[in-house]
Order: C-alpha cells, then structure tokens, then sequence
C-alpha cells in the first residue's frame, strides 16, 4: 500500500539531503514535487493543493531554512500535515449501554462488504461481543449463502429469511431476535448495486428508518480512487454516515481514496481489509499511516500483529535460548510460522523502523518458506538442536530427503549460523540498540536477495570487497 507514493515522497526527500541549506525556494519547489506525487496517487486536486500550502506555511513558521538538517524537518512538517489530513479519528466502536448495538453497513456491490461483515464481528467477538449477521441482501444470487458460510466459519449466528424479499422485514425481524437471543451487536449486510441510483438509496433509506442504526458505515474498495470519495459524499447526502471502511487497503499502491476521504466527505475512515482472510482487517490511525507513507515503520502495529500470533511463553523461551546461543532449527522454525501468520514478508518488514531500503532486496514466496521447512524436516533432532554437527555427509542426505539441492542446505545452514550470532548479540542489547543496528544492517543493504552475507566474527558490517578477494584466492 502506498508504494507509489512512498517512493516518490522519497526521492523528494533524498533532494533535499546534503544541501546543508536551504532556501525558501528550495522549500516550495519540493512541495510542487510533493503535489505532483499525491495527484498521482489520485488524491483529489483540492486536497493536494491545500495540503501543500499548509505545509508551506508550516515549514516556514519552523524556520526549516535555519536548521542544520533541513530535510529531516521538512519530513517531520509533511508526517505531521499527513496526521491532521486524516485525522482526528476514534476507531472505536460507541457500544450502546441498552443492547444491541445496530450497525448498518452500506455499498456498491463488488466493495467486499459481505466479507467485510464477517471481519466487523470478528473484530466484536475479540472485544467481549455477542454479534449476529443479519443477510438483507437479498438482490445478489447466493449473498445469503456466502454470509452464512461466513457465520459458520466464526460460529457467529446467521440471521436469514429465504421466503422474505423485503430487507426492510428482515432487518426488522433480525433486532427483536437479537434481543431474544441475547446478542448484543446486530450487523446488516444490506443490498448493494453496481452504481448508485434511486432504487438502492430509497432501500437503504426504509431499512435505517425500520432499525434506527446506531452506526451507519460505508464499505468503499480502496482501489477506486476519487471514485469512491464521490461514492462516499452520495451516500453520506442520504445516510449521514457514521465511518468509512476501506476495503482492498493491502492491494492499492496508491493511496487516494484513503488521503482524500476524510478532507472531502469529513466522515473518518474507522477501518481499512488489508486481505481476504476473516482477521484481515484493521483499525484506522493516521499517525501509523503517515508513518508508512514516509518510510518511518509502524511499530505498534507491529507489535500488536506479534502479540496476536506469538506465543508469549514459547517467546520468552526462545529469547532465553538466543542469549544463551542455544538457540537451534526447531526455534528458528516456530519464529518463521509466527512471522508467517503475520502476514507477507515485505507488509511486516514496512512495519518496522530503518527497513524500508530492504524491500525491493527481501523476496521470500511462499514456496521457497515450504522448502527452507522441508529442509528443517529432515534433519534430525540432534541436528536441530546443534546445527554445527551438519557436515558435508549429513548435508548430502538431508538434501536426498528434502527433495533439495546440497548447496541449498549448506546455504541455510551458513546463513542460520550467522544469523544465530547476530542474534545472540542483539538479545543483550536494549531496544534501541536493536533498532540502530536493524537500520545499520538496512542502510547497509546487509541483506542481498533475501539472503544474509557472509559477516566478520564479531561484526555486523559487510564487505563485498573483501568477500570476492577470499573467493579469488579460493580459486
């Protein structure tokens, strides 16, 4: 997400760099860069306009020509105009006191918001709630089905009525049988269509009024652009919408609709799908989004993707082992379904802090994970807790049963050693020691390919130099 403008803000940035000053010229010649880059990313010309006034304005006030370091100002002034953009928002969903809560959710078809239905309740379930689905989109072949597999999927209750084509009743029918049932959050997958038009808003309008909707949200597909801030401001005319979801977050390289939506609908985006999976989904902070737009990380969103998939115990345990450098294949295994729960390499790695220059190096597919397992699988494990008895034979019979090339366990096991190392240095480190040196190794480009280099005993650093001068006298 975000990977257009990511790259131009970037270059921008990269500009600036080493010119130890700058004047007031330089300033406005790198926010007309800055507007070309979010009109590219389809953000809406006024926005793009506005914004880069404020910016202006603000980085003058700073007096960023006087600063030592210019640039780093400028993106502190760019991070923070990012911020109110799309903010102030509370992702928190107002629970009323007398349940249940009753959330409309509203869009075109093709949004995902079948599927976005199933991820909110999932979202309700993790915070102490009793939600139902209730199926009132009753237009769209087997709509009722799909929601009902979802239900059964999350063991949430599907209410349906098959013999019914008027959503108004259904909706009606669904809140008095929460209340018998004792759920206290009622969700409605209302009907959507291909465009808007009469026929859809007079439904919606009907169902709202039948149901007096405690929360109205909008489900936009990210990847429409401006499109779906002009769907928002039709649809906001004639619900006064509560939120915005963004759907197909994790798909859109651009970014417009989410940087455009709350300046020109003023209604907040509460959470964006970042996948197809039922805990794809997210809540909305524009400080952690304006962090991945500059390159800068998230770290606590990391942090809570971690704690959601990590073994808290099991985590200690390995730490325990890393310091100690006991740390073996079998550890190393555990950490690597615990990232891979996580998400794709390259959306954890954008997470973190300083890590941004390895994601066009880091390419790790899912198939080449399933080897470096099968690999792992046919060790023994003797040879998973001590990793320094692989030699040459072992490595031939491991490669045999894992259907690998030798070169391919000499390949993992040179890089495990390595990395156990690096490892067993950083868990005496501090966490701010740790960042530094996880920035060191990105700057550094200390990753190559997704493989970890060959690095001097008791160092970090990388030569490449030095590497091709030890192979030359190899030869």
């Amino acid at each position: 997400m975000f990977d257009t403008l990511s790259n131009k803000l970037s270059g921008v940035f990269r500009s600036l760099r080493g010119r130890g000053k700058i004047s007031e010229g330089n300033v406005r010649e790198a926010m007309r860069e800055i507007r070309a880059a979010l009109l590219e990313a389809d953000v809406h010309i006024e926005v793009a306009r506005k914004f880069c006034d404020d910016c202006v304005e603000a980085a003058l006030g700073m007096k960023v020509i006087e600063t030592l370091k210019p640039e780093q100002v400028i993106v502190k002034v760019v991070h923070d105009e990012l911020v109110r953009l799309m903010g102030p928002i509370s992702t928190r969903i107002p629970f009323v006191s007398d349940p249940p809560t009753v959330i409309l959710m509203a869009g075109l078809q093709g949004s995902g918001k079948t599927t976005t239905c199933a991820k909110l309740s999932r979202y309700c379930m993790l915070r102490g709630k009793k939600p139902m689905l209730v199926a009132a989109d009753l237009k769209r072949p087997a709509a009722i089905d799909q929601l009902e597999v979802l239900g059964k999927q999350l063991e949430v209750p599907v209410h349906a009525e098959r013999d019914h084509q008027n959503p108004v009743r259904v909706c009606r029918n669904a809140v008095r049988n929460a209340r018998k049932l004792d759920r206290d959050v009622v969700i409605l997958d209302t009907a959507g269509r291909l465009a808007i038009d009469e026929e859809l808003m007079g439904e919606l309008s009907k169902v709202a009024g039948a149901t007096q909707p405690h929360q109205v949200y909008l489900v936009l597909d990210a990847m429409t652009g401006q499109d779906a801030v002009n769907t928002a401001k039709a649809f906001d005319e004639r619900l006064e919408l509560d939120g915005i979801i963004l759907t197909k977050f994790d798909s859109d390289t651009r970014g417009g609709a989410a940087l455009s939506a709350k300046a020109v609908t003023g209604k907040p985006i509460k959470f964006i799908g970042v996948g197809e999976k039922l805990d794809a989904i997210e809540e909305f902070h524009p400080d952690r989004i304006a962090g991945r737009i500059l390159g800068m990380g998230d770290v606590v969103s990391f942090v809570e993707k971690a704690q959601q998939v990590v073994d808290q115990k099991e985590a200690a345990k390995a730490q325990e082992r890393m310091a100690k450098g006991q740390f073996g294949f079998d550890d190393f295994l555990t950490q690597l379904e615990s990232l891979r729960k996580m998400g794709p390499m390259k959306q954890v790695l954008k997470l973190m802090p300083g890590m941004g220059g390895l994601l066009d190096q880091v390419d790790m597919p899912e198939e080449d994970l399933n080897r470096v397992r099968g690999i792992i699988h046919s060790m023994t494990p003797r040879e998973r807790r001590q990793p320094d008895l692989i030699e040459a034979s072992r490595r031939r019979r491991i490669a045999r049963g894992s259907g690998c090339e030798q070169q391919e366990v000499s390949g993992l096991v040179k890089q495990f050693t390595q990395m156990r190392g690096m490892m067993k240095q950083m868990a005496g480190m501090g966490i701010g020691q740790r960042m530094k040196m996880a920035q060191a190794l990105g700057q550094s480009g200390a990753l190559e390919s997704g493989h970890m280099p060959r690095a001097k005993k008791g160092s970090t650093k990388y030569d490449p130099r030095r590497r091709g001068k030890k192979r030359r006298r190899r030869r």
